[in-house]
C-alpha cells in the first residue's frame, strides 16, 4: 500500500511540474531567452527527485571543445542522472522517440535519434552528430550500444565513434576530445547493492519502461556515482578502435572502483 502511495504521488509530481517546464522549454527553443539545457536540468533534477535517487560526482565534465562523452549504459535513468548535472545533450536509439513523455522531451532537448540496425542512415546520423558537436553541444554517447546489468561494462563499439572522424573529415573541427564517464549504481536504502542485486536499477533489451519505472518509484533511494575521466583529443591520424578500447577500459576501471568502495549515501 506504501509503494502504491509512493508511486502515485511521484507520477503526481511529474506531471504537475512538466505542465510548467514543458511550455517553458519550449519557448526556450523559440526564443533563445536562456540556454535551451536551463529548463531540462530542472526538469531531469525533477524526475531524479520522483525517483529517489542520490547521485554523488567524482570529476567533472571537460570544457574542451568540440566533446564527446564516452559513457557506459545501464537505465533510461542514466539520462535524467547527467542531464541533471552538466549541460549535455544525448545520443539515443530511435524507439526512444516514441516513448510518452520521455521522448517528447527527448525532441525538446534536441536528442539525436540513431538507427543502429539500418547501415544506410548511419552516415547522415554520424554527420548530424559532428555537427552539433562542432556548434558546441558536448555530445553523450552510450557507447556500448545497449545496456549493462549494472556489474560490468559491455564491450564498446567503435562504429559509434564515427561522428568524432566525421567530424574531423568534413573540417568542422581539427580535433574532437572524447571524455570517458563512469555509471554505476551503488547503494539502496543505504545498503551497497551487491552482484546479485545491482540489476534492480537495470533497464535491459526490450524491456517495458513502465513496469521498470514502477520498481524504481516502488523502491526509491538509489545511490548512483558518476566519475568523470580525463578527456583525450582524437584527431586526424587516431584510430578510431584503438580510441574506443581506451575508453572502454578507463570506462570500465572507474565503474569497479565505485562498486568495489562505494561513497556514503547522504
Amino acid at each position: 500500500m506504501i509503494a502504491k502511495i509512493r508511486i502515485f504521488l511521484a507520477l503526481g509530481f511529474v506531471a504537475a511540474g512538466s505542465l510548467v517546464l514543458v511550455p517553458l522549454q519550449i519557448l526556450s527553443m523559440k526564443t533563445g531567452w536562456w540556454p535551451e539545457t536551463f529548463i531540462l536540468k530542472i526538469w531531469h533534477r525533477l524526475i531524479i527527485r520522483a525517483l529517489g535517487m542520490r547521485i554523488h560526482v567524482k570529476g567533472a565534465l571537460s570544457d574542451k571543445r568540440p566533446l564527446l562523452v564516452a559513457s557506459n549504459h545501464i537505465s533510461w535513468t542514466d539520462i535524467m542522472v547527467l542531464g541533471s548535472m552538466v549541460d549535455v545533450k544525448f545520443i539515443a536509439r530511435a524507439d526512444m522517440e516514441g516513448w510518452p513523455l520521455i521522448g517528447m522531451l527527448s525532441k525538446l532537448q534536441r536528442t539525436v535519434f540513431i538507427e543502429r540496425e539500418r547501415k544506410r542512415s548511419s552516415g547522415d546520423q554520424a554527420n548530424e552528430i559532428a555537427s552539433r558537436m562542432a556548434k558546441g553541444d558536448a555530445m553523450v554517447l552510450f557507447a556500448e550500444g545497449s545496456t549493462g546489468d549494472g556489474n560490468i561494462v559491455l564491450p564498446f563499439k567503435s562504429t559509434l565513434f564515427g561522428a568524432a572522424s566525421m567530424a574531423i573529415s568534413e573540417g568542422a573541427a581539427e580535433q574532437v576530445f572524447i571524455q570517458p564517464v563512469a555509471i554505476a549504481y551503488t547503494r539502496l536504502h543505504g545498503v551497497p547493492l551487491g552482484r546479485r542485486h545491482r540489476p534492480l536499477a537495470a533497464w535491459i533489451g526490450d524491456e517495458d519502461l513502465m513496469p521498470h519505472l514502477k520498481v524504481l518509484l516502488a523502491e526509491g533511494a538509489l545511490d548512483v556515482e558518476v566519475h568523470f575521466g580525463e578527456p583525450i583529443a582524437f584527431s586526424k591520424g587516431s584510430n578510431r578502435k584503438e580510441t574506443s578500447k581506451l575508453m572502454e577500459s578507463q570506462v570500465r576501471a572507474m565503474m569497479q572502483a565505485a562498486l568495489a568502495d562505494p561513497r556514503p549515501s547522504r
